[in-house]
């Protein structure tokens, strides 16, 4: 990609990023959009209505900026959680790594590259020159000044892993703090108890009681066991769809008795019928629901949530094996009671493992299907192999504008397209491998996506966009160095334009103007009447963000002292990360579990693979470069890396899997002198109910004695 192409890129996504920001900033403080940009305020009942108008509303909306810039850690902490926290900790991370970068690289490195003569640089038609002469490929072979490079690398990666250390140390004790200041949560007090061997005469929740009295009597507190409720789930599941159907018919009615149409155009016949077969059905419905609650008592499945009366007997016996065979009484600590995923339980063994084979050769199946995408958005960063695939357009992309819109900005609106497809795709594939909670769903399927967004749209493009594309060069280890080294530093020019349209761009339009909410919404209120459904507020999608981020952190470190110039772009990403994804935690994401800081240890060991990818490329850089001493000197710093990484595992991931017991003893201590604890306990026998289990409610909106019976909601 020649520089023209690029600023044409850059060009086209500022304008749609002050475009994005306009639109939000005039749209934000509309009461009619008060449920898509701030629903958070309006379900906790925090909003405030803005009483100026005209210009005066406008510039006054732009304070969103500052409101998100202005809470402390502390007060994010009590309003989202720590998940929360932790996550803009990787952008300030991304803040701190980069800005020392760009500080290197473009005072120091990028001027080296631009004064070497390897390309040949004619100054004179700057515009139309391929990015590649401000990247070290420019520097010649045998320079003494590549050891300026090599300095940098061993600099940049002692600075990376101390501020690795920082954050690692700070979430953990951050950690722990939070622990010591919370109440007391079921979790803490609970173990999920699988396995439970089939005793004759006895059912599931006997054998559990029995157990457990006969080997904890003095800490034992209480049991439930998980039972199968999928056919009653999607009983009230139906009834659900129904009541709302029929509430809005009889609001219709309410309002509009003289009209003899329905809503959508009229499709669903006189409203006065269909109200009657509404009610028809949801009778039925709830005889169907009370007959199928009666069963289930006798469908226990071999699972249970066993509590304790502290918090160090509940983690002796979620680490302790429980029986003599192993793989009975298999015992783990709970998740938070809203954080559980109850469809899991009603899996057995050899369904859960058959599942887990199936998600690995589906994730390898979509690993190569994305290659399609990622040929094509190649394909049109070459003109001449565009022009062989399709002559008959070799008229018009000849034309200027087009080719720099073709090359620069098109590969990577492509691939960002199709990446956005993968994501829920990973969240379906977790969430049929056994996992008991959606945290746990969420964090596998965060890295699925990063694994796969690192394979598919860096190695991927990195290697289908250079001759060495051959998969005989894996079988090759010696060769790797050599083979990145070639190709990485040419595709440094796509990768600054994906990180200004996946990154910029999208940030503003999917994040902060939520354009597909407001398209949807738009669509739902021009073709249907309107809609009473409940309010839905939305959880950050860790999932998915974090890999995007932790992307642009590879892209950011591995190009550090190839091709400087990408570090502006990467910052700036960092920069409206951090200022949006705040303004998105406090007025929009609310969360739907809290893991404690877990993301974190995910990040830390992407960021030291990102380094050793680095260290990898430069090996090969410098033995290319004809500096052979560089490349063997290089050679150690991948191995202090790893050992680095092996002592920050040992110093901080076992706070991460658990409390210590000093923790958990002295929290023990304080509850002794807690007069709510008794309440709690009390209220710990029932924390994991199924909620489908949960007694059904009459309607107060309906007048007939039909009413229809739905499940109490929280």
């Amino acid at each position: 990609m020649i520089l023209s192409a690029l600023l044409t890129s850059v060009g086209i996504n500022v304008a749609l990023c002050f475009l994005f920001l306009i639109l939000y900033t005039i749209l934000r403080n509309r009461p009619s959009n008060a449920e898509l940009y701030v629903p958070r305020l309006v379900a906790e009942g925090k909003l405030q209505e803005d009483d100026e108008s005209g210009v005066g509303r406008f510039f006054s909306s732009l304070k969103w900026v500052k409101r998100a810039w202005q809470p402390t850690e502390d007060e994010l902490l009590e309003h989202s959680g720590l998940d929360a926290v932790v996550f803009m900790r990787i952008f300030t991370f991304g803040l701190k790594v980069f800005r020392f970068a760009a500080i290197i690289g473009l005072c120091i490195l990028l001027p080296f590259n631009y004064m070497g003569n390897q390309l040949n640089i004619d100054f004179t038609d700057l515009p139309n020159k391929s990015l590649e002469t401000f990247s070290i490929s420019n520097v010649d072979d045998g320079s003494n000044r590549l050891w300026i490079h090599f300095t940098a690398v061993y600099i940049f990666t002692a600075v990376v892993c101390y501020l690795l250390y920082f954050e690692y140390d700070y979430i953990a004790s951050k950690r722990i703090s939070c622990f010591y200041s919370s109440k007391p949560r079921p979790n803490q007090f609970t173990v999920l108890v699988r396995s439970i061997p089939v005793t004759a005469g006895r059912s599931f929740s006997e054998s559990v009681e029995s157990f457990f009295s006969e080997y904890y009597p003095s800490t034992y507190l209480s049991h439930s066991v998980v039972q199968r409720t999928g056919k009653l789930k999607e009983l009230i599941n139906n009834a659900d769809k129904v009541y709302k159907r029929l509430v809005h018919l009889k609001s219709k009615n309410d309002t509009q008795q003289s009209s003899k149409r329905g809503c959508c155009l009229g499709i669903f016949g006189r409203k006065a019928e269909l109200v009657d077969d509404y009610e028809k059905k949801l009778e039925d419905m709830e005889g169907n629901m009370r007959t199928e609650r009666s069963s289930v008592a006798g469908k226990e499945v071999p699972a249970a949530f066993v509590s304790f009366k502290s918090r160090l007997s509940a983690a002796v016996v979620a680490h302790l094996q429980q029986g003599v065979k192993p793989t009975d009484w298999l015992t783990e600590p709970a998740p938070d009671p809203q954080d559980v995923y109850w469809p899991f339980f009603s899996a057995s063994f050899l369904k859960r493992w058959i599942c887990n084979v199936a998600v690995i050769f589906a994730c390898v199946f979509i690993t190569f299907l994305f290659l399609v995408p990622v040929l094509l958005a190649q394909g049109l960063t070459n003109l001449d192999q565009l022009e062989t695939w399709l002559p008959f357009l070799s008229g018009i992309l000849r034309l200027k504008i087009v080719s720099q819109v073709v090359t620069g900005y098109l590969p990577s609106l492509i691939l960002e397209m199709f990446l956005s497809l993968v994501p829920p795709v990973m969240i379906v594939l977790s969430s049929i491998q056994g996992y008991i909670a959606l945290s746990q769903i969420e964090k596998s399927a965060c890295i699925k996506m990063l694994w796969f967004t690192v394979w598919n749209i860096f190695f991927a493009n990195v290697l289908s966009g250079s001759a060495l594309y051959r998969a005989n060069v894996f079988l090759e280890p010696k060769r790797i160095p050599e083979v990145l080294a070639v190709a990485v530093p040419g595709q440094a020019s796509f990768f600054i334009a994906y990180v200004v349209t996946s990154g910029w761009t999208k940030t503003f339009s999917s994040e902060l103007f939520r354009l597909k909410r407001l398209i949807w919404s738009t669509l739902k209120g021009s073709l249907c009447c309107d809609s009473d459904d409940e309010l839905e507020v939305p959880s950050n999608p860790y999932h998915k963000e974090i890999p995007r981020i932790l992307f642009f952190s590879l892209l950011g470190i591995t190009y550090f002292f190839l091709a400087p110039l990408i570090l502006p772009f990467v910052l700036i990403y960092y920069c409206i990360g951090y200022i949006i994804y705040r303004n998105q935690l406090l007025n929009v994401y609310a969360p739907k579990f809290e893991t404690g800081g877990k993301f974190w240890p995910v990040v830390h060991d992407a960021t030291i693979v990102f380094l050793i990818l680095m260290h990898v490329i430069a090996i090969g850089i410098f033995g290319l470069k004809k500096v052979p001493l560089a490349s063997s000197l290089t050679i150690p710093l991948p191995i202090l890396t790893l050992l680095f990484n092996s002592y920050c595992r040992r110093r901080f991931l076992p706070s991460f899997k658990g409390f210590p017991a000093e923790c958990l003893i002295n929290k023990d201590r304080l509850d002794h002198s807690d007069p709510t604890i008794s309440s709690f306990y009390e209220k710990l026998a029932t924390a994991y109910q199924d909620p489908t289990m949960e007694p059904l409610v009459y309607s107060e909106a309906s007048e007939s004695s039909t009413t229809p019976l739905l499940r109490g909601r929280s």
